[in-house]
């Protein structure tokens, strides 16, 4: 009987030693599996934000989009650093505040694709002159012209044929006004994921002016620029902000926006 009962003790715990090993690598591989699917999430994030659309208020009138390897300026001026990593420069028109030689050296590389009005190209000496309604691509960037003026002022004359933009850049449609007040072609835009707005007034529309325009083309998102040098300030931003009836994001100079 002593020999039976041993050999069933040992019998019962050479189960248990069996159960617990089997509970332990089920353990393991349910853990395991748990760490694969969070590094796959983990990467599955890194790669949406890698390949997100991201915009930056430089000042003033001046922008930078950027898209994995691709990068975009629109009228760079008074920038501190001389990054020479533009895929593109897009200008608007002449003014001093848009269209600076020297600031478009600090961006441009050998490659840099220069796209502006038909008379900054002339001055430039080189690139590729668009206009309003005229579209080009570059790489997987679409840009079309849009008609940018002063219907009742001076400043800026609709004959000059001056420049806004749509870009089209991964899967999204942003507008950036150029200086104008708001115009026919404006209201007609269709599809715009952000619009990039003048509020600060005298030479551009205001505040007001420009949460009446956005009612007409209805982009999804704005952001209001030229306020904080020459004309307008931070208040023009927040009537902006409060008056339109789309979301607004009011940035400071060097703040992103991930789109």
């Amino acid at each position: 009987m002593y020999f039976v009962s041993n050999r069933k003790e040992t019998i019962m715990r050479g189960l248990k030693i069996s159960i617990l090993i089997l509970i332990s690598g089920m353990a393991v591989c349910g853990c395991k599996e748990q760490k694969q699917k969070a590094a796959q999430e983990k990467g599955k994030t890194e790669k949406e934000v890698f390949m997100s659309v991201t915009l930056q208020w430089l000042g003033h009138a001046s922008f930078k989009i950027t898209k994995d390897d691709v990068t975009i300026y629109i009228d760079p001026w008074k920038l501190a650093d001389s990054a020479h990593d533009a895929t593109v420069v897009l200008v608007s028109h002449g003014h001093y505040d848009h269209y600076s030689a020297s600031d478009v050296t600090k961006v441009s590389g050998p490659q840099t694709k220069f796209i502006a009005s038909a008379d900054v190209v002339g001055q430039h000496g080189k690139g590729q002159p668009l206009q309003p309604g005229q579209s080009v691509s570059v790489d997987d960037i679409t840009i079309t012209g849009v008609a940018a003026y002063n219907p009742a002022k001076q400043f800026h004359p609709k004959a000059n044929n001056w420049l806004g933009f749509v870009i089209e850049i991964g899967d999204s449609r942003i507008y950036y006004a150029g200086d104008t007040d708001m115009t026919e072609e404006m209201k007609v835009l269709k599809g715009i994921d952000i619009a990039l707005l003048p509020v600060g007034g005298t030479y551009t529309m205001n505040a007001a002016e420009a949460a009446e325009a956005v009612e007409h083309f209805k982009p999804v998102k704005a952001v209001p620029y030229h306020w904080g040098d020459i004309v307008g300030g931070r208040k023009d931003a927040d009537n902006f902000a409060k008056k339109a009836k789309c979301e607004v994001t009011v940035l400071t100079p060097g703040e992103t926006l991930s789109l």
